[in-house]
């Protein structure tokens, strides 16, 4: 085993341990709402109400762990929860009005689906409840602030990630998720407007899938078959970047095809390495969920809220750069 294979492996070693810590601490948050329930009618610390997309990747427990550490920081009472799939909206509106109900005065909140969502959230805004989005907006304009990745420029970052190629002839194919969830739409819009000056390109076919590890190897797989020419493959989430690297690598075809993925997990950096991926679009999620609940405390306080628009930030992760001290403090951020 070399060196670096050796350290990397060490380092998935350290991040395994501390995700499974944090799953823990997240589990025992809610599985304790009750308590924190009865506490809020003992004491004067604010409940602020994180409902994300999901609670399961890598990238939300990310999130999570940013919360829980501005949240102590602030010594705020804070819950976390999510749906099981990434396109259950109808459980996050009744996440939503049930954390009205139990007196949220902040809710932070990634939208399952762009309309979808907006009649929940307008409600709880009209109930006197702040909003904070983060990761994946919402259609209302009750949204105190908006924290998240600049979803439009990390999809021409993944374009420009695909034009560095030196190959003669460019054949894309994208694989998608929701097509109501904002974030990706306009990553799809930032890559297709990236590629579009260069003559080299041809997109061939797009699809959306499920945004789940099985669906989208087996749309990935289908893709390929009805269009063996294609050459490269960009996709924008965790779960669609598992599930294209997966089906590559079933295919065998990781010396003829490209990929560009999003998000970073220990498979995915693992397949980096080994060929399945060739770039990674690594976005901030730590910080989302402690600029996140940092928000809420300044408007729980009347505190002003400086920007009302933030851009956490993007990093482009290759094979070349992908030991370098700042970018493994970028696939590691539980470090």
């Amino acid at each position: 085993m070399t060196g670096k294979r050796y350290n990397l492996w060490l380092l998935f070693l350290g991040a395994l341990i501390l995700t499974a810590s944090y799953i823990i601490g997240i589990r025992y948050i809610i599985g304790n709402l009750n308590v924190f329930e009865n506490e809020r009618g003992e004491t004067n610390r604010h409940y602020v109400a994180v409902i994300a997309k999901s609670t399961t990747s890598a990238f939300w427990k990310s999130v999570f762990a940013g919360a829980s550490a501005a949240g102590t920081e602030y010594n705020l009472i804070l819950t976390v929860d999510g749906p099981e799939n990434e396109e259950d909206y109808q459980t996050q509106n009744k996440m939503i009005r049930k954390a009205v109900e139990d007196g949220a005065e902040v809710i932070i909140f990634s939208a399952v689906d762009f309309h979808a969502n907006a009649e929940a959230i307008n409600e709880a805004a009209g109930a006197g409840v702040k909003i904070v989005i983060i990761d994946s907006d919402v259609d209302s304009s009750k949204v105190s602030c908006r924290i998240s990745t600049d979803n439009f420029q990390a999809g021409r970052m993944a374009g420009t990630a695909i034009l560095s190629s030196d190959q003669e002839e460019l054949n894309v194919g994208i694989v998608n998720f929701d097509k109501n969830s904002a974030n990706g739409q306009q990553r799809e819009q930032g890559l297709r407007e990236e590629l579009s000056g260069d003559s080299r390109v041809r997109i061939v076919d797009a699809v959306n899938v499920i945004s789940t590890t099985e669906d989208s190897k087996a749309g990935t797989i289908e893709m390929l078959e009805n269009h063996p020419e294609i050459n490269v493959i960009a996709t924008f989430n965790e779960w669609t970047s598992l599930g294209v690297s997966y089906a590559i690598r079933e295919l065998g075809l990781a010396e003829e095809t490209s990929v560009v993925a999003f998000d970073s997990n220990v498979v995915c950096v693992g397949m980096l390495e080994t060929g399945e991926v060739d770039a990674l679009i690594v976005q901030n999620p730590y910080a989302m969920g402690y600029l996140g609940v940092e928000c809420a405390y300044n408007l729980i306080n009347n505190l002003p809220v400086e920007n009302t628009q933030v851009d956490t930030a993007t990093t482009m992760i290759t094979r070349e750069n992908m030991f370098e001290e700042d970018c493994q403090k970028v696939l590691f951020s539980f470090d």
